[in-house]
């Protein structure tokens, strides 16, 4: 017969090795409100959470130079009136495709570039010492810096 200790540790044995399968999470039935998911924190408001984001229009100024670099390209024609309308838009999404570029964001980055319309550097801190020259030939070089440039890329001569 068994003794009680030997008893004792098979029955604490077997409990520290059943809690596991006991120790299960509870779980609630999900709900389509939104207190469901967390009963503390109120619902916001309908305004509130469609807040619009970044720029919803664009200036009449700049519409006015889209349009004329659009009659420039012949994308567009007419005067240019500063107002973005059906027939302006039209155009845009005339020349985004023939570009090959995406024609559902208006007007894309690379249009405006490509139309002369990019950033204005002119009044950046170092605009009027910048240098957009190309770079001099490779003939200007001195020698022992061009064996350099060689050397360090694997290259031979």
């Amino acid at each position: 017969m068994p003794s009680f200790r030997a008893n004792m540790a098979f029955v604490l044995s077997a409990a520290l090795m059943a809690s596991p399968a006991f120790a299960t999470r509870t779980h609630r039935a999900t709900s389509s409100s939104a207190h469901a998911r967390n009963p503390h924190k109120a619902a916001a408001p309908k305004a509130q959470s469609h807040r619009l984001h970044g720029q919803q229009a664009i200036e009449p100024a700049r519409v006015t130079e889209i349009q004329q670099a659009l009659i420039r390209e012949h994308y567009l024609n007419g005067e240019a009136d500063g107002r973005w309308d059906a027939t302006t838009e039209a155009a845009m999404q005339k020349y985004q495709a023939d570009q090959g570029w995406q024609t559902k964001l208006m007007p894309d980055s690379r249009a405006l570039k490509k139309l002369g319309l990019g950033p204005d550097y002119s009044t950046a801190i170092n605009a009027k010492t910048a240098s957009f020259a190309d770079p001099p030939p490779v003939s200007t070089i001195p020698a022992d810096q061009a064996a350099g440039f060689v050397q360090s890329a694997h290259l031979h001569q």
